[in-house]
């Protein structure tokens, strides 16, 4: 498979060092605005990698990129604003796409804690016609979270509950980053978007709806040593797309912020530096969320300072196959010092990454495969489940006692 990654940030350059090991990717081509930045991830990782320069707003562009690379995919690794044009690129040309993030949502616009507007995704599956008829494969949110979450609740659906009460993503760690008191592992600008807008729950018989954000605060323990955390609702695509192929009475998503971290994003919003809308600055416009994310360290280039786990998981409730009442949490954790030894990158990013070079190679090799637009939870689990357990930092599952 000819593979075309559109980013070298964090999770483009821990990609690159997954798929060098990995013998499904004929060629990897790493494309970025900043050339020099997908020079080095692609010679960091493999003779058969290169690095490229594209605009990943330009579809045109993509389009060539496409054809002259003859890629047979193209991976999305960028921040959702470009989710759109790098998707309508790999319809147009005919080949698979995959993503981690999906397009971006937009709150209702007048009752935005109570009614969704455009939701995660919607500009997404207006076009799933197109693939279907094209014959075609997007595989979106196939990354962690979404990702493993989603594979996490078919698997709990299939194998281990009769009927399922509720679906819940529960994220959480105890990573540090030494030198910082407030330094994001992850994106900033996906951060801001995913925590300050309205948070989505899809209950059955109501379908989507919003609250405020960081609302329902509930304290989850985590396993690995990393005990309770406080976790709150936030914006997330597992409840867009669980929903569609899991039955579930109820799906939500909660991170675990801690309060400091939501005490800085409130700040962040209180003075309108989450805006996307440029602002003039000595003349020159600026985007205040684009100026947040210049202030902060790249998290790609933060894993020598971090230490700790992270944890990402799936918390089912209902039924057991024998009928009894069953909680399960079924759980990714990875150690920062062991990515960082192994792989170079930190542990968030790798975490993420570590699921489309899976994904892709189950398509290459055939054993995952469908038309349309498709959630990793319309997909068999057992043979991703099987390949993460063989990857180094191997998923688990957790009985609970059911309250």
């Amino acid at each position: 498979m000819r593979v075309l990654v559109i980013g070298a940030g964090g999770v483009g350059n821990a990609f690159a060092q997954i798929a060098a090991r990995r013998d499904s990717f004929e060629a990897v081509v790493i494309a970025d605005y900043d050339l020099a930045r997908a020079e080095r991830a692609a010679q960091s990782a493999a003779d058969h990698f290169r690095g490229v320069q594209v605009d990943a707003s330009d579809e045109s562009s993509l389009r060539e990129l496409i054809r002259t690379e003859h890629c047979d995919a193209v991976l999305n690794a960028v921040d959702p604003r470009f989710v759109m044009p790098i998707y309508r690129a790999a319809l147009a040309e005919g080949i698979t796409y995959v993503d981690m993030a999906m397009s971006l949502s937009h709150p209702h616009p007048d009752h935005p804690h109570e009614k969704t507007g455009v939701k995660l995704g919607d500009e997404q599956f207006e076009l799933a016609p197109k693939w279907e008829e094209g014959g075609l494969l997007a595989l979106v949110g196939m990354g962690v979270e979404p990702g493993l979450s989603d594979v996490f609740a078919r698997h709990a659906s299939d194998v281990l509950f009769s009927s399922i009460d509720e679906v819940g993503v529960r994220d959480g760690g105890n990573l540090v980053v030494d030198g910082y008191t407030f330094c994001p592992t992850f994106s900033i600008w996906t951060t801001i978007e995913e925590c300050l807008n309205p948070p989505v729950i899809w209950e059955k018989g109501r379908g989507w709806f919003t609250t405020e954000p960081f609302s329902e605060l509930e304290t989850f323990d985590f396993p690995g040593g990393i005990g309770p955390v406080e976790c709150v609702n936030v914006e997330h695509e597992e409840v867009l797309l669980v929903p569609r192929w899991v039955d579930a009475n109820r799906v939500t998503f909660k991170y675990g912020l801690g309060e400091e971290f939501i005490a800085v994003l409130k700040t962040i919003h209180m003075l309108g530096l989450d805006s996307t809308r440029p602002v003039s600055v000595g003349g020159v416009q600026v985007s205040p969320r684009d100026m947040v994310a210049a202030c902060l360290p790249d998290p790609a280039e933060i894993g020598h300072l971090m230490h700790g786990l992270t944890c990402a998981g799936t918390w089912v409730k209902g039924a057991g196959k024998d009928g009894s009442p069953r909680e399960v949490y079924l759980y990714h954790l990875v150690d920062n010092d062991w990515t960082m030894s192994e792989y170079g990158s930190q542990a968030v990013v790798w975490q993420t990454a570590i699921n489309p070079a899976l994904a892709l190679e189950l398509i290459a090799s055939g054993i995952w495969s469908g038309v349309g637009l498709l959630g990793p939870e319309a997909l068999p689990p057992e043979p991703f489940l099987d390949l993460l357990a063989d990857s180094g930092a191997p998923w688990a599952h957790e009985e609970r006692t059911p309250t």
